[in-house]
Order: structure tokens, then sequence, then C-alpha cells
């Protein structure tokens, strides 16, 4: 998700210099906790629980594999490589997420309470939760 302003200056900066672009990092505050993992054959499952505090973005990136999550509680928005929205999320709500790099997204908290998710990750064995991505040009936080 998005850290502000300044992680969009910063790419903003790299991009006019010439440099390669620079991944967005999460914003202060969000984590994760790892519940359970199981391995089946080649596909890892893992199942964790993610905090975004209040203002906090996830820092662009996208999966390996899908992700099943629900929203535990707050409210989660969701905006793909398009800067366009592609969900807000209740409490209650269920999301999903496709693999592959063509699938890059952040999810933002624009609420008053953190955000918490349970989420479900089904990837290739050995595979990194996340991948991360350069901020595709979006201005909206």
């Amino acid at each position: 998700m998005l850290a502000g302003g300044l992680a969009a200056t910063a790419t903003a900066a790299a991009l006019t210099v010439g440099a390669p672009a620079q991944a967005t990092p999460p914003g202060p505050g969000v984590s994760g906790t790892i519940i359970s993992q199981k391995t089946v054959g080649d596909t890892d499952y893992i199942l964790r629980e993610i905090t975004i505090p209040a203002g906090q973005a996830t820092g662009w990136h996208w999966h390996k594999g899908e992700l099943y999550g629900w929203v535990k509680q707050g409210t989660l928005s969701h905006f793909a490589s398009t800067c366009e929205s592609d969900g807000v999320y209740r409490r209650g709500s269920f999301i999903q997420e496709p693999s592959g790099d063509g699938n890059v997204h952040i999810g933002v908290n624009r609420g008053t309470v953190p955000v918490i998710l349970e989420v479900l990750y089904v990837l290739p064995t050995g595979s990194p939760l996340s991948v991360d991505a350069p901020n595709p040009g979006c201005d909206f936080q």
C-alpha cells in the first residue's frame, strides 16, 4: 500500500533522473503474524493476520499464488495498478487476490480504526508472501 506522498515523490524523483523505479514499502505500523502454515505437495498454505493502521497502506505488490481474505475489522480500500478502485471491503467481507505480476495492487486503510485481515495464502512452495512493486503512478492516498 502507499506509504504516503513521500513514497510517491521519491518514486517520481527516481524516474525523473533515470534510476530504476523503487518498490513502495508498507506504511508505518503495518504488520503481519503467521497463525498457521502447512505444505501439501508443491503448495504452501499460510494463514496470516495482517494489521493496517488508520491512514496506512500495504505498499504496491503482487503474489505468486492466490490469496483469500476476510476483513475482521475496519474497511479496506483496494486499488489495481490502473489507479482505479477494484473494491472496498468492510468488516465481514471476503476478498480474493489473483496471482501473477499482472495483478499489482495496494490495500489502503482510509478509516479511523486499524484494518485487521485474516488471509490464506496459497503459494508455490517456498514463494515469498508478496513481491514488492513500484508505484505505477497513482496519487490517491
